[in-house]
């Protein structure tokens, strides 16, 4: 039977639990620099965890291990905190949901494991689930390192022309009276907005910068953002198989550990953090309240394909869900791969092409006029 989570009981006193719950929902898992108890190092804990609890391990001693085998400061105090109060007698759960470095994902995963003795097994999907997600964030940085790469060089070289190069053909057309055609007159334009803005727009993209660090975390901000982003071609796809991916791997890991589905949905609901993807679970969700099955709570939004609610289907008619959201999770996880490659090598001769184009129509610019005085003189 479904349990309500906002019903499950207290860990530390409704009062606490009521002041602790906005930091549990906004709690970053990567900090701006870097000090957080981040996904990486929690992949490392909970496969290191399984793997001692597997071996017959108590968990007073793997985390004893694990203490000794960490090498950050505060990783170490984090970790020696959960082991105090693990020794003083709390639940391994119990002491995770007192930190902000862990989310409620995690404390209820860990929780229904050790009400099914399967914690062993829970702490190993966690940290295959981390493992994909780090995987993911790794797929995605590479596959835009590049285009990023070449893109801010191709600014700095067209914005480095535009400001010296250029006023040095300007000095010579203008020391021989020269017209200048349709072409060069705007590249002239543009220097003269570079050499006069040039800064100013150069700051306002590192304040921009900093300001998305800024207002990250705001809920108006994220919204618009993640919005925009779906609706950019291919990019938006890709982003939207990404946590399609990560949603299904975690409904994974909750069904494992015997969660009953609508709480894995309130569950994922909290601990995905794109708003597109929390919206639409939040549909998802009040739909099977009206007593509407999963698949057809799927089916109302454009989010989920035809595939995932076609088996989500078989899987409510079959009693297979943890099987078919395992598949779909591979299926995903290896499309995201896939597309990531495609967008790299599509990309980079794109890239190559249009930096060509836009040197080529500065050089041309520049020379043309060159070539009508050459003939004029000839």
């Amino acid at each position: 039977m479904a349990f309500k989570i906002e019903n499950t009981p207290s860990k530390k006193g409704n009062s606490v639990k009521k002041a602790n719950s906005i930091e549990h929902l906004l709690k970053k898992e990567i900090s701006f620099f870097g000090n957080s108890f981040n996904t990486k190092k929690k992949q490392s804990f909970y496969q290191e965890l399984a793997v001692l609890l597997k071996a017959g391990i108590t968990f007073k001693e793997g985390l004893s291990l694990i203490v000794d085998s960490l090498k950050k400061k505060a990783d170490k105090e984090l970790i020696q905190s959960i082991l105090n109060q693990v020794v003083n007698g709390k639940p391994f759960s119990e002491a995770l949901s007192g930190s902000s470095s862990f989310t409620e994902y995690e404390y209820y995963s860990i929780q229904i494991g050790e009400e099914t003795g399967t914690t062993a097994q829970v702490c190993f999907e966690l940290g295959h689930f981390f493992e994909r997600k780090n995987e993911q964030k790794r797929i995605i940085i590479a596959a835009l390192t590049y285009p990023s790469i070449v893109l801010s060089t191709a600014v700095l070289v067209v914005a480095f022309m535009l400001s010296y190069v250029v006023p040095m053909f300007e000095d010579i057309f203008r020391q021989n009276k020269m017209e200048l055609p349709f072409l060069t007159q705007v590249i002239v334009k543009l220097s003269v907005v570079t050499k006069t803005y040039g800064l100013y727009f150069f700051l306002a993209i590192i304040l921009f910068i900093f300001s998305t660090q800024f207002f990250k975390d705001n809920p108006k901000y994220k919204k618009a953002l993640h919005y925009f982003l779906i609706k950019i071609p291919i990019i938006g796809s890709f982003m939207t198989k990404v946590y399609l991916a990560q949603f299904t791997q975690a409904v994974t890991l909750l069904t494992t550990a015997k969660v009953p589905l609508l709480n894995s949905i309130q569950m994922v609901k909290k601990m995905i953090r794109f708003v597109p993807l929390q919206e639409a679970l939040e549909k998802v969700e009040e739909s099977i309240l009206k007593g509407n099955s999963l698949s057809g709570s799927l089916k109302n939004n454009p989010l989920f394909d035809n595939r995932i609610i076609s088996l989500v289907k078989v899987a409510e008619e079959t009693n297979q869900t943890e099987y078919v959201f395992k598949q779909l999770s591979e299926q995903y996880n290896q499309e995201v791969i896939q597309q990531s490659k495609i967008m790299t090598t599509v990309l980079e001769p794109f890239i190559i092409l249009f930096v060509g184009v836009l040197v080529a129509v500065l050089l041309v610019a520049m020379y043309l006029p060159m070539f009508q005085l050459s003939s004029a003189i000839g």
